[in-house]
């Protein structure tokens, strides 16, 4: 029985780094896409979608996004969301790692 729970546990460890991995790239090319547009003067990214795709665990991407690029650096609304929904979304981690452990 102790072989099953370590093949689930192993099981959800890889679905949880998929979960991060894919919004935080999607995020991360997102706010860099925004960045090219901007320096072109072009149509650019919504605010709502790049919050939001913060908010869908792509907060990490964001984050780093935000410090290469340096872009939205000014903006409290990403100044304060970011950081905070990264703190959040990896406290829900921790959480969900500990009860599934």
């Amino acid at each position: 029985m102790e072989i099953l729970s370590i093949i689930f546990f192993r099981f959800i460890a890889d679905w949880m780094a998929y979960l991060l991995f894919i919004p935080c790239t999607i995020t991360y090319l997102l706010f860099a896409w925004d960045k090219h547009l901007a320096h072109y003067e072009k149509s650019r990214v919504p605010e709502f979608v790049l919050i939001m795709m913060s908010f869908l665990f792509g907060a990490f991407g964001a984050l780093c996004a935000m410090v290469f690029f340096n872009h939205k650096t000014k903006h409290m609304l990403f100044a304060v969301t970011v950081p905070i929904l990264v703190f959040l979304q990896l406290g829900l981690i921790v959480v969900i790692m500990r009860y599934l452990a």
